[in-house]
């Protein structure tokens, strides 16, 4: 569910006209503020037409499936403890070295450095991007072992 949350300007609402333009869209909650006689608050809520968004859904069934088509459940719960601690753990890493005076500006000036020669070697020229292309439907299929 989206929402969008917008306090209008008094030129765009004139005051003649509020009780018109509230009968006019009676479905969109509208409220004005007791300290802003001047201004109106209107919350617009978008939903979809189904309650479920079909990726997570689809998400949700993967998960299902590996679960139950799994014969060692216990290394799959020891798989997500280890994933668990393996995100806290470079969590507390990266807070670490962000917290080191110098280290944080001379990571963040090789990292531009290594953008830019990335940018010039695979996506500048048609040919590298091909070539980079090539690069990634090859790790993509030894990955999925095809």
């Amino acid at each position: 569910m989206a929402s969008i949350i917008a306090s209008l300007p008094p030129p765009l609402l004139a005051q003649s006209r509020r009780n018109t333009l509230l009968t006019a869209l009676p479905k969109l909650p509208v409220c004005s503020f007791k300290e802003r006689q001047n201004r109106v608050a209107v919350v617009v809520r978008a939903t979809s037409e189904s309650s479920e968004s079909s990726t997570s859904l689809s998400i949700v069934k993967s998960v299902q499936n590996a679960w139950d088509n799994s014969e060692d459940r216990i290394g799959l719960v020891g798989l997500g403890f280890a994933a668990v601690v393996a995100f806290w753990a470079s969590a507390n890493l990266i807070t670490a070295i962000d917290k080191l005076p110098l280290l944080p500006s001379v990571l963040e000036f090789v990292g531009i450095l290594y953008s830019s020669w990335f940018i010039y070697r695979y996506l500048l020229f048609k040919p590298d991007r091909e070539e980079l292309f090539q690069i990634v439907n090859k790790s993509i299929s030894n990955i999925l072992g095809q």
